[in-house]
């Protein structure tokens, strides 16, 4: 390792200031009230325009190499912006609750998929024929490819509601309903953008040589402490 630093209890075993921030401002928003209680392991700070606290290079880019690893949660208090691939266990957004925002959070899961799927939705108002198009972004077909489609009569049944014409030209359109029904409609789309060309993430992989006979979360699969995954050098 380039560097390595000992976290003390009471203390940040590695910080980092940038434009004007000073150990004052280290005590004051991070050390005995702070968000961490004060047992930092890396801090970095940043209170210029478009600066950056923190940044991680990974400059070989192959095989099972990282610009960051952590073993544990991870809270982020923001956007997050990632060149590259976010792997991770399970995922979830974390809000002030919308009806008692002063006491309580709420959590929901993230959508997976094994495909880079983009998911897009809405509800529209059939005209006098049971017919409607729908206009999607204009750089929809440049994104996606492998169309999907659902679609929902709402307030009476559509057991002829149907596409009656496919995606073309960033649009589609429903027919088949009743005039003046309202339609919910639902398509997704796989990634098909250069970068998913290049990057298609592996639904099914081996360990590599080294995490052979290790666990993410042994205790899951009944298995000893000892067999965990850590990521150590």
């Amino acid at each position: 390792s380039g560097l390595r630093a000992h976290n003390t209890i009471f203390d940040t075993a590695v910080g980092g200031f940038n434009n004007g921030m000073t150990e004052s401002d280290l005590i004051a928003f991070w050390r005995p009230g702070g968000l961490f209680g004060g047992r930092n392991g890396v801090l970095g700070m940043t209170n210029t325009f478009n600066g950056i606290g923190v940044i991680g290079l990974d400059l070989a880019n192959a095989g099972s190499s990282m610009a960051g690893y952590f073993v544990g949660n991870v809270h982020i208090e923001g956007n997050l912006n990632v060149n590259g691939t976010v792997t991770k266990s399970a995922g979830s957004f974390k809000i002030d609750h919308p009806l008692e925002p002063q006491n309580k959070y709420l959590y929901h899961s993230f959508v997976e998929s094994p495909d880079m799927m983009n998911v897009y939705n809405g509800n529209v108002i059939l005209d006098s024929s049971g017919e409607a198009w729908v206009d999607l972004p204009e750089w929809f077909e440049a994104l996606n490819m492998d169309y999907r489609y659902q679609l929902t009569a709402i307030g009476a049944p559509g057991p002829n509601l149907h596409i009656a014409a496919k995606i073309a030209d960033n649009r589609f359109l429903i027919g088949g309903g009743s005039p003046g029904m309202e339609v919910s409609w639902q398509v997704t789309g796989i990634r098909n953008d250069p970068y998913a060309q290049e990057n298609r993430i592996p639904v099914e992989q081996d360990k590599d040589a080294n995490e052979q006979g290790t666990y993410l979360y042994p205790e899951l699969y009944g298995q000893p402490e000892s067999l965990r995954l850590t990521g150590q050098p």
